[in-house]
């Protein structure tokens, strides 16, 4: 039995309590494949995990943390560190999703060895089920060497945000016939090398759905075609946080706004003493 979180009134932190419901399993989301759509959102604190959880299927310890959270300008910078630990906080706030970590640039491309070594160190201080790797045919080597020795692996072909200076930049990938067949021979090398899902990301919505066709794992698709086997985005986008999001996404509320105006609300009140009121201050005992 995994752990969950629950609000203490009394002290208003998360504390640990049991959850009377099993994890789901990789191979559980590896059998949905042409079946229920799998539901993927980013997380990277325990609060977010315990908000999305109850809908979610996979959460992912993205890199993207990177600009998310702490703003930098791409994820090239994100550090096995930061992964760890923000994917063992986000293994403590659920006890119903999936929890895969991003592996961080230069922290598996030099060998299979020094990958294994790196997803290792993830799974032993996060307690995930499994780590996310971008690459395609080039990766599948990799990839093998880390399913054989027991680490899940997902897959991440298409558009590849640790490639970004290589491809030149974020746009759609898969438009020219050459790079619309490699990416399909990604899919393939990476699904026969042992990934249990491959997630596609920014390519155009054909190939998407040749990629579906192509491979027996799910395909998860961000900025791809709605008839893959599930769909992630970054929940800050979705939930409408940032102004500026890609094309693909779909802001399913203005969580800033709301946020500002709160914010408004709350500087009035303390301008004009009406914050705090009696009761939120503590009054002498009779």
């Amino acid at each position: 039995m995994s752990t969950t979180f629950t609000i203490d009134t009394s002290t208003s932190r998360a504390t640990p309590t049991p959850a009377p419901m099993k994890r789901l399993t990789v191979p559980a989301i590896q059998a949905r494949k042409g079946k229920e759509p799998v539901v993927m959102l980013t997380a990277y604190t325990a609060r977010m995990a315990q908000l999305l959880d109850p809908h979610c299927d996979v959460l992912l310890v993205g890199d993207s943390l990177g600009q998310v959270i702490y703003g930098l300008p791409s994820t090239l910078a994100v550090t096995l560190d930061m992964m760890c630990a923000h994917g063992a906080a986000v293994v403590r706030g659920s006890y119903h999703s999936v929890v895969i970590i991003d592996m961080p640039f230069g922290s598996y491309e030099a060998s299979p060895q020094q990958a294994f070594e790196s997803a290792a160190r993830i799974m032993a201080e996060t307690g995930a089920a499994g780590v996310k790797l971008e690459g395609g045919a080039a990766m599948a080597e990799t990839v093998a060497f880390l399913t054989a020795r027991g680490i899940p692996v997902m897959g991440h072909i298409g558009l590849t945000p640790q490639a970004v200076n290589a491809l030149g930049g974020y746009g759609a990938r898969g438009r020219g016939n050459a790079e619309f067949a490699k990416i399909i021979g990604d899919a393939r090398a990476v699904a026969e090398a042992g990934a249990f899902a491959i997630v596609a990301e920014g390519v155009v919505e054909t190939l998407a759905n040749e990629i579906v066709a192509a491979v027996g794992c799910p395909v998860i698709g961000i900025g791809a075609s709605a008839q893959c086997d599930g769909q992630v985005l970054v929940t800050e986008d979705m939930l409408g946080l940032f102004e500026r999001t890609p094309r693909f996404v779909k802001k399913f509320d203005d969580m800033a706004g709301r946020i500002s105006a709160a914010v408004e609300g709350y500087a009035a009140a303390v301008r004009d003493r009406s914050f705090p009121g009696d009761e939120q201050v503590y009054k002498p005992k009779d």
